[in-house]
């Protein structure tokens, strides 16, 4: 389930830049209820884009935004409060991996669906269902 951060030079701290990741991956983990479950730990990953800050937009102006974005299949944070878990989760660990000076306005977080049958791990495509079957069956 990639996680791609985009953020301008700058902004995040060298630490931030190293540890973003990780901890956004443990969020997700957590606020779907799947801490420890080596398949669905698998599955989690993602990038880290640090971008010349001439190259962030928002509102037609140039501005330090972080974007966290979340691709997940249709079953991944099924309910309103799961994924509420892992906005407020990855709000705080920008803000906490920012430097000094990081408005709260400036954290956008998106997730995004995929539809059924249109996630893949190789060439294995996966429904909802065969998702949750192997998350069970790694438990």
């Amino acid at each position: 389930m990639p996680i791609t951060v985009t953020a301008p030079e700058g902004v995040l701290t060298s630490a931030g830049e190293r540890e973003i990741l990780p901890r956004l991956s443990a969020a997700l983990i957590e606020a779907s209820g799947a801490t420890g479950n080596a398949f669905f730990t698998a599955i989690v990953g993602g990038t880290v884009h640090i971008l010349p800050p001439r190259h962030i937009y928002a509102g037609g102006a140039n501005r330090p935004v972080v974007m966290v974005e979340l691709k997940l299949p249709n079953i991944g944070l099924g309910s309103l409060e799961a994924r509420k878990t892992f906005i407020t989760a990855a709000a705080g660990i920008v803000a906490e991996l920012c430097v000094s000076g990081h408005r709260p306005e400036n954290t956008w977080i998106n997730i995004v669906n995929a539809p059924d049958g249109g996630w893949g791990i190789g060439d294995r495509q996966y429904t909802g269902e065969a998702l949750i079957a192997a998350t069970a069956a790694a438990h």
